[in-house]
């Protein structure tokens, strides 16, 4: 009868074609590289293939790797998953996990969901910053969840749709007086071609995206201001410095109270989903999974 496989160095395996590298497996694993290392040459003696190639900028699978964990991933994350529900599970207050995300979204959405859980004991520790480098660091082990701008393409990453972002073009009131809607709707972008643009970088990425779908062409080549902080960008428009667009649920409040008009309504307004992250074949702590579902479930009564 032929010997079977140590199932941890099929998960040694997985983790490192998730990595990309034996470093980060490791660190992943919470094992040493040298152990790593081990068992993939474990791994590898045993089904006399070799699974990856190893270069300075990290590892490559082979064709066998691909057809392995074709195989075994599914298998896999079902056991560990299977494993965390019934273990015995740690209490909420011995928990801390290291939560990442735009600043916007964590201020005006995330913390103010979560605060029973902090209440009830949960420790966070919360980084802000731009979605490509937190993801790099979510797989590189410093996070435990990341709230991403855009669906992830990492194969050691999993992502599950967490909320949309809609939308609007805003002024105070003052624009909106000098830029009435019906001629917005008449004359579309021409209208707002000499008007001061307040952006969050320079490339435009948020205003690029309105202008090409509500107007199908290009804004102007420059912003009169540029902040990487939308809240800033909130705080320029609403003391009337410029136009904007803004996602709805930063400026909610101030629409409502009268310092800002929504400058043109539409029928669709653009969208952006953001996404929960987490490493992909982790077992997840208690205080993770309680984090996760309670985002679901706030997202799903803010639709």
């Amino acid at each position: 009868m032929r010997e079977g496989v140590d199932l941890s160095l099929l998960r040694t395996c997985l983790a490192v074609y998730r990595a990309g590298s034996l470093t980060k497996a490791a660190r992943i694993l919470g094992i040493s590289q040298p152990a790593v290392t081990g068992h993939l040459r474990a791994l590898e003696s045993k089904l006399d293939q070799p699974l990856f190639l190893r270069l300075p900028s990290g590892t490559v699978p082979t064709d066998a790797a691909h057809e392995l964990v074709r195989d075994i991933s599914a298998p896999l994350d079902s056991l560990e998953g299977a494993l965390s529900r019934r273990l015995q599970p740690e209490r909420l207050e011995d928990c801390t996990v290291r939560l990442a995300g735009p600043a916007e979204i964590i201020t005006a959405r995330v913390l103010p969901a979560i605060s029973d859980l902090v209440a009830d004991g949960l420790r966070l520790k919360v980084s802000l910053g731009l979605t490509d480098d937190l993801l790099q660091e979510l797989t590189d082990g410093v996070h435990d969840m990341v709230i991403a701008t855009r669906r992830p393409r990492a194969t050691a990453v999993h992502a599950t749709a967490f909320m949309d972002e809609e939308f609007a073009l805003v002024g105070d009131a003052g624009w909106a007086r000098r830029l009435p809607q019906d001629e917005i709707a008449a004359r579309g972008a021409a209208v707002l071609d000499q008007v001061p643009i307040i952006a969050y970088a320079e490339s435009l990425p948020i205003i690029r995206r309105y202008w090409r779908t509500i107007f199908d062409t290009w804004p102007g080549p420059t912003a009169q201001v540029t902040v990487p902080d939308l809240r800033a960008v909130l705080t320029a428009v609403k003391h009337g410095a410029g136009i904007s667009v803004l996602p709805t649920y930063l400026c909610a409040e101030e629409i409502e109270r009268g310092e800002l008009v929504v400058l043109h309504d539409v029928e669709v307004p653009p969208l952006n989903t953001l996404f929960l992250a987490v490493r992909a074949g982790v077992l997840p702590s208690t205080g993770l999974t309680t984090l996760r579902s309670h985002l679901l479930t706030k997202a799903g009564l803010w639709r």
